[in-house]
């Protein structure tokens, strides 16, 4: 299982979560997030671990941050009608797309390389992460990373609520992980990537 850890906003975290072993490192760029990245060059310290996790109006917007970032994979939050188009731009750089797939019913797919299933922002209030868990009713088209509330301790348990070829191929995690927002804890994040790795 891979464990993806979101929201690093300095170099000495990414250092730290690299050393850990994370699989996948998050760098959001969103301002109004307290664990908006301010500084992009961050996401090249990653190197082909980093993952773009950008909100823009546009196809054409994501895919500019995309090149500023040097982001082989991205994570788009984009209005519904924009979706569908910035997966194939991006997808047509070379670029690998990590798709946010909201727990709730009724959703048009979208190729991706991987999903992200998430708590519903219907529910959260929040686009994108919430630190808050889902009811894991509506299941992503493909292979997926979980997120949604975890932490370390709870990914076992988590894990035995799916179904056995649930396609799921890891976690995410982003708040549970910080020992102040924007700021990761390192027990925390050496315990996460250790339990995720642990259920291979």
């Amino acid at each position: 299982m891979m464990a993806k850890v979101c929201g690093l906003t300095c170099a000495a975290d990414v250092a730290m979560v690299l050393a850990a072993g994370a699989d996948l490192l998050g760098f959001l760029h969103h301002p109004a997030s307290p664990r908006h990245c301010p500084d992009l060059r961050l996401v090249r310290l990653a190197g082909d671990r980093a993952i773009l996790v950008a909100v823009a109006g546009s196809a054409e917007g994501l895919l500019e941050l995309a090149r500023q970032a040097g982001a082989g994979w991205v994570q788009p939050y984009l209005p519904a009608p924009e979706r569908a188009r910035a997966v194939a731009l991006l997808h047509a750089e070379g670029r690998r797309v990590l798709l946010p797939w909201p727990d709730e019913p009724d959703q048009t797919a979208s190729a991706a390389d991987l999903y992200l299933w998430e708590a519903s922002p219907r529910v959260t209030g929040l686009l994108g992460g919430s630190g808050q868990g889902h009811p894991m009713a509506h299941p992503p088209p493909g292979p997926f990373l979980l997120g949604g509330g975890l932490h370390g301790a709870v990914l076992a348990a988590r894990l035995a609520h799916l179904e056995p070829r649930s396609g799921c191929r890891g976690f995410d995690a982003a708040s549970r992980l910080e020992r102040v927002p924007g700021r990761k804890d390192p027990a925390l994040v050496a315990s996460f990537v250790h339990n995720a790795h642990e259920l291979e």
